[in-house]
Formats: C-alpha cells, sequence, structure tokens
C-alpha cells in the first residue's frame, strides 16, 4: 500500500456558506466531467458492468453505485480542511467523504453514458449544506444515489432544510 495519493489532491479554504458550497459544486462538476473521460474510470465502468445483459441501464445504476456505496470506506475530510479528491485518488485510497464519493460515482456512471447532478443537502439552516449526493437519470426521472448510506438505490436524505441541485 502506497501512503501518498500519485494523483492530486485538492486542499484548500472555500467561502463558507453558501458561496462555498456553489464553489465546491463547481469545483465537484469540474472534476466529475473531467475524470469522466479518463480511461482509467471508462475502464473501471466497463469492468463493473461487464456481466449484465446489454442496455440495462437500471443494471448498469445498481452496479456501480453498489461499488462506490460498499467498497468505497467514507471518512471525513483532513480535519479544518475542505478536500477534494480526484475521482482516481478516491478508487486508489479506497476510501472519500460523502463529496469524493458523489465524484467517483458521477464519473463512472458518465463513463458508460448515465447523466448526473449533484444535490448539496443541509439541515440547520436556509443556505447551510452538509451532505451531498448523486441523482441519475433512468428513462424520464432522476434517481437518488447516496453512495454514504447503506441505503438502496433511491433513498435520499429526509426533510432538509436546504437543496441546491448541479447538473454535471
Amino acid at each position: 500500500m502506497h501512503l501518498i495519493p500519485k494523483r492530486p489532491t485538492f486542499l484548500g479554504e472555500l467561502p463558507r456558506g453558501e458561496p462555498g458550497t456553489a464553489e465546491t459544486l463547481r469545483l465537484m462538476r469540474s472534476l466529475a466531467n473531467q475524470y469522466k473521460r479518463d480511461s482509467s474510470i471508462r475502464e473501471a465502468a466497463l469492468s463493473l458492468v461487464a456481466g449484465l445483459r446489454p442496455k440495462d441501464w437500471a443494471g448498469e445504476i445498481r452496479t456501480i453505485f453498489e461499488y462506490v456505496r460498499d467498497q468505497i470506506r467514507y471518512v471525513r475530510d483532513v480535519q479544518g480542511f475542505e478536500t477534494l479528491q480526484t475521482p482516481p485518488v478516491t478508487m486508489d485510497l479506497e476510501a472519500g467523504d460523502c463529496d469524493d464519493k458523489s465524484m467517483l460515482l458521477a464519473a463512472l456512471l458518465g463513463a458508460i453514458g448515465h447523466p448526473t447532478r449533484f444535490v448539496a443537502v443541509g439541515y440547520q439552516s436556509p443556505g447551510a449544506y452538509s451532505h451531498v449526493y448523486v441523482e441519475t437519470r433512468l428513462g424520464t426521472r432522476w434517481v437518488a444515489l447516496d453512495a454514504t448510506m447503506p441505503h438502496p438505490v433511491g433513498w435520499t436524505p429526509r426533510h432538509p432544510v436546504s437543496r441546491l441541485v448541479v447538473h454535471n
């Protein structure tokens, strides 16, 4: 096991409150869109869905979601910093927080043609966000994919006070 990632990780300070959340989501969108075109991400996505029957879109979504939910350990950010790992770093480390797991999930799904968006939610007060998850379109509806919780495809965090959606 190597202790220093071979690929970049963003460590830095972002504005507080809604401006910081919006900036974090923009960075996440940029990284997910960049890495969905990465050959290692596409190869991983194709490997995960290799045993499914052709055009089993729901099966592809479920399989990739379950991989990120079950094989990538949830760990918190570096104390005092918002940390955004690139999707390959999250795969290499097999660990990340909600934004890392969400970017990996969005990149893997995007690499095989599934549209995604990020949903930030908060529970303290309007405009305060504390969690992010992915939604993907299946047919005509958006389906929630929260890979940090031991719940199935479609489960969403309940009763957020704030909700912000950013399309990839």
